[in-house]
């Protein structure tokens, strides 16, 4: 095969893309590392210059052109909704990359990159909170994601805010006493709610910091604090609501499947939060097995593109031990 590429996969994050150039025999033959998709906040156009840049640079050290590639597999930030996928499968394929283009969400990267074939769901919470599913006739289960008006909860931004909502309301008398009034200001060296309230409102605190509290409120809940352990647990509820119902919508519920946890705040490994999550998985999906994914997204972006080029297991097996 000399050096021509078969899939070109790309794993695009809100802060890091990866993008890994890989031959028809799972050989990865160069990788290349750029900065966040975000294109609601730049638009499609400058986010998708920004993936350009890393992917030629994975061709150049290759030393290939685009002609060399069968299949771009795309899993993307972002790209919560169908029509979103629709319009950034558009973008990248105007780009001339590949013969062929896939978009997917990025949590599809998570779910595949920690299954053995395309089949089972993934939740992912870090920022924020997702969760997907896939079944190798090539059905999916999904929800829009988007924030409080799909109805999400979690991940490290909302624990978060709710965080200081609760220690806000505990230190002026209108809630119950918690000791993330204490916790919470005090991870930036304040005495106060008040005083950690009119650093963050008067930009003092940098808005990108407030996910530096998510950790806060574990150990807090550690540590035994009633109302921080209330809100890792009501995490833990809506980890399963995603994976039972998207597994229910699947089929899957009645038989053995993974389900995968991937994100910085589930793959943390809270005490606390695994256990319950356990707990509550043995009742409303008993055959549900737990794993937390370790590997690098873009393995499961290009899993998916040797999905779709058909290749042999042999071929998959070769890319994973790559990564392992």
């Amino acid at each position: 095969m000399g050096v021509n590429g078969s899939v070109l996969a790309i794993d695009a994050g809100n802060s890091k893309t990866d993008v890994a150039l890989i031959g028809a025999d799972g050989t990865v033959l160069s990788t290349a590392r750029g900065g966040g998709f975000q294109p609601p906040v730049v638009g499609i156009g400058t986010a998708v210059d920004a993936l350009g840049s890393a992917v030629e640079r994975a061709l150049a050290s290759a030393g290939v052109g685009t002609e060399s590639v069968a299949h771009v597999s795309a899993c993307l930030a972002n790209a919560d909704l169908p029509v979103e996928e629709e319009q950034l499968t558009e973008a990248l394929g105007e780009r001339g990359w590949g013969r062929t283009v896939e978009v997917r969400n990025d949590t599809f990267a998570i779910l595949r990159a920690g299954v053995d074939e395309p089949r089972g769901v993934a939740v992912v919470c870090g920022a924020g909170i997702n969760c997907v599913g896939m079944v190798p006739d090539g059905r999916t289960a999904r929800f829009p994601a988007i924030g409080r008006i799909s109805g999400d909860w979690g991940g490290g931004s909302g624990l978060a805010e709710e965080a200081l909502w609760f220690a806000s309301r505990a230190e002026d008398g209108r809630g119950e006493a918690t000791e993330l009034a204490r916790t919470l200001p005090g991870h930036f060296g304040l005495g106060s709610m008040y005083a950690l309230i009119e650093a963050l409102h008067l930009g003092r605190i940098a808005f990108e910091r407030r996910h530096e509290l998510t950790p806060v409120l574990f150990a807090t809940g550690a540590a035994g604090d009633p109302v921080a352990r209330g809100l890792v647990d009501r995490l833990a509820e809506e980890v399963v609501a995603m994976a039972s119902v998207a597994l229910a919508r699947l089929g899957l519920l009645d038989e053995e499947a993974p389900v995968v946890l991937g994100g910085s705040v589930l793959a943390a490994r809270h005490p606390q939060l695994d256990g319950r999550i356990s707990e509550l998985l043995a009742v409303r999906a008993p055959k549900a097995v737990v794993r937390v994914v370790e590997e690098s997204p873009v393995l499961g972006a290009g899993l998916l593109g040797l999905d779709h080029t058909g290749a042999a297991p042999e071929v998959h097996e070769r890319l994973r031990a790559q990564y392992a």
